[in-house]
């Protein structure tokens, strides 16, 4: 279904009549209300105030429209920040923060997790038995506006505390940290200091553990407010709005105690820095991460519709973008979309973080997008009901533990995890390949190819995984600095790289950061530029597909292949140029058996998602120029676009500019 985000808050009660008309004409099934509104509920302690949220849930529920509720603990009210100030979150450099902006709050605070657990009670309790409200969001965007998080006494003291049930005992922690180093030897847990500013570094063993402790302490509170409002509100489903790949929270964890995850989608990013058209791997690959929190549907809480911004504005979505970005999540297995905002507001930090209305309210150009989208796609999600989204057969393996190991140590200041797969992942978006994120919990059997990226960190269970999957027929592509560190962040003893020495046929004696130095590889008879890292390998049973191009390791290894076992392992010891990678992946892909997916130019995505009644193919022209489109055989045309022109061929489909066109088979 599609709704939409809403704030009636901010609007004259008149207003909301026409609002709800609107919105039932633009065929909206469901509106989220309230995740902000914390003090116009509770406008002062122990007083609530739900009249008119009432009201408003009522007007829409008469127009068909159901109501998803968000608990409004993402902005904490002014009267108890004046009441009880230790709630305001602390800095790094140990200034305590003001009130204002959201998310003004320490997760740890007790006294601020008795006031949410009174509000959220208070609402479930009140709406729990109303025919029209149909579930809940938790907070907003848990980790967002928190760059440093917390440094409070009370984050301290659950930092120990966190540490303690993890070691056990303070020797454990000093061996695990090895603390010799720098004389950091710690005697009790009540020693060990939050990661303020030093005059050097902090010990990287102390940063992992304190990304991981921080993480679990927001997952701790958002699990808080979900037993509440399952003890409450035993019909109603649970969700949360997740940012694709934010890092400050393990959504592998936080996903657990839902019953469904939801995503905040803005192809054009936060102010649009890129420009108006941005490559389609870019907003396919966070739909796909977030798919594979837990292997199933999802829901867009907030798809955007308008430019957004906050003190500076990023460019208009051009006509045809909504509605194609729309079918995107869609294709990656959305099964509802709500665009947000509803209105443009008036007042406050995103006065230009625009909605489907602008400020005046009066519908246009975008409304009328929306409306067709809605009309369009409603019948193409109702035929997606049930059975499976998509077959992949390839996995990309993503760890958050991964991911702030690098941001602790990068090695070279460019060198970024999340860049690191997105290169990958384009490749494989472009062959129009289904691609499945997995965690480092999830089994790997049930895929022909697994990408495997940069795994620095080392523990038992993950190393048998990975050997097991090759063992047993799997094809294996891991990329440079894997098998270097333990899970705690300290260099493992062996020579790299480390216990996938075996796996790849493979030994690293050394390597070099590309910091002002130039690197080639050469394959297949073309020379291309590498960056940022290169592993001096040394076979030991694997053969050289690419060798180095320049400097004392020239005619090294740059990438192997070995044959072990029943399967094949792929190492890549640098970051590859786009022509080499491209090859690289072509050779993998077929080593798997994996064949391209749907024949399309370059900007033009093909998705297939499935269900019990057939399949739906998308075909998404993201670029701002017509695409000539082979049009697909044995698929019945669903949706082609109003003004769709035949190519020179009768076979050929032109797609004009930020166009879908949709097709159906089986069923």
């Amino acid at each position: 279904m599609f709704g939409v985000a809403y704030y009636p808050e901010h609007w004259p009660r008149r207003r909301w009549k026409s609002d709800a008309l609107l919105m039932k004409r633009a065929g909206f099934k469901v509106v989220r209300l309230a995740e902000f509104a914390w003090e116009k509920i509770e406008p002062d302690d122990g007083v609530f105030d739900f009249s008119w949220l009432d009201d408003v849930v009522e007007l829409l529920g008469a127009e068909g429209i159901d109501v998803v509720l968000g608990t409004p603990t993402a902005a904490p009210p002014a009267w108890l920040v004046e009441k009880h100030p230790n709630i305001l979150p602390v800095r790094r450099d140990g200034t305590r923060m003001s009130f204002g902006g959201r998310h003004h709050n320490c997760h740890s605070n007790d006294i601020f997790r008795e006031s949410v657990e009174i509000i959220v009670r208070s609402m479930a309790v009140h709406y729990r038995d109303n025919p029209h409200v149909k579930g809940w969001q938790v907070d907003n965007e848990l980790g967002n506006s928190h760059e440093e998080l917390c440094y409070c006494d009370s984050c301290r003291y659950h930092f120990h505390a966190w540490l303690q049930r993890k070691y056990g005992t303070i020797d454990a922690l000093n061996a695990a940290w090895g603390t010799v180093f720098w004389s950091q030897t710690y005697t009790h847990f009540t020693q060990i200091p939050m990661p303020l500013a030093t005059p050097n570094s902090h010990n990287p063993a102390l940063l992992l553990d304190w990304h991981r402790f921080t993480s679990d302490l927001i997952v701790d509170f958002q699990r808080i407010q979900v037993a509440i409002i399952r003890d409450e509100c035993r019909e109603h489903f649970v969700t949360h709005n997740f940012m694709g790949f934010a890092g400050k929270v393990d959504y592998h964890l936080l996903c657990g105690d839902l019953d469904f995850v939801s995503h905040d989608q803005y192809p054009l990013g936060f102010e649009g820095e890129s420009g108006a058209v941005r490559p389609a791997a870019e907003s396919a690959m966070p739909l796909d991460f977030i798919r594979g929190l837990k292997s199933t549907r999802f829901w867009i809480m907030e798809q955007q519709s308008g430019a957004a911004g906050w003190e500076t504005i990023g460019p208009t979505p051009r006509p045809g973008q909504i509605r194609l970005w729309t079918a995107q999540s869609i294709a990656h297995g959305a099964d509802a979309v709500l665009f947000f905002r509803w209105r443009t507001s008036p007042s406050g930090t995103e006065q230009y973080w625009h909605g489907i209305l602008p400020h005046s309210g009066d519908p246009g150009a975008r409304y009328e997008e929306v409306a067709k989208t809605v009309r369009e796609l409603d019948p193409v999600l109702e035929s997606l009901k049930g059975g499976d989204i998509r077959k992949s057969r390839v996995a990309i393996l993503f760890s958050y533990d991964q991911l702030w190991a690098f941001d602790i140590q990068p090695h070279h200041p460019d060198l970024r995890y999340l860049d690191h797969i997105g290169r990958y992942y384009s490749e494989f978006h472009r062959r129009n390949i289904a691609v499945d994120f997995v965690g480092l919990s999830d089994e790997l059997a049930a895929y022909d190819l697994v990408f495997a990226p940069m795994v620095f960190l080392v523990n038992d269970e993950l190393v048998a995984k990975l050997r097991a999957y090759v063992e047993n027929g799997g094809v294996l592509l891991a990329t440079m600095r894997s098998g270097v560190k333990d899970w705690n962040n300290g260099v493992l003893s062996e020579m790299l790289p480390g216990p996938f020495g075996r796996v790849f046929g493979i030994q690293i004696p050394d390597y070099d950061c590309l910091r002002g130095v130039t690197q080639g590889v050469r394959y297949e008879g073309i020379e291309e530029t590498v960056s940022l890292w290169a592993d001096i390998i040394e076979t030991a049973g694997a053969a050289p597909v690419a060798v180095y191009a320049k400097d004392y390791y020239a005619d090294r290894p740059a990438i192997t292949e070995h044959a072990w076992e029943a399967g094949t392992a792929y190492y890549v010891g640098t970051e590859l140029g786009d022509a080499v990678r491209r090859r690289l992946v072509a050779r993998v892909l077929e080593s798997a058996g994996i064949e391209n997916g749907y024949d399309t130019p370059d900007g033009v995505e093909a998705v297939v998602r499935s269900s019990d009644r057939g399949e739906v193919l998308f075909l998404l022209n993201h670029t701002d120029q017509a695409q000539i489109v082979p049009f697909p055989d044995a698929w019945r045309p669903a949706l082609l676009p109003d003004d769709a022109a035949p190519g020179e061929s009768e076979e050929d489909l032109v797609l004009p500019a930020f166009e879908i066109a949709l097709f159906t088979r089986g069923g």
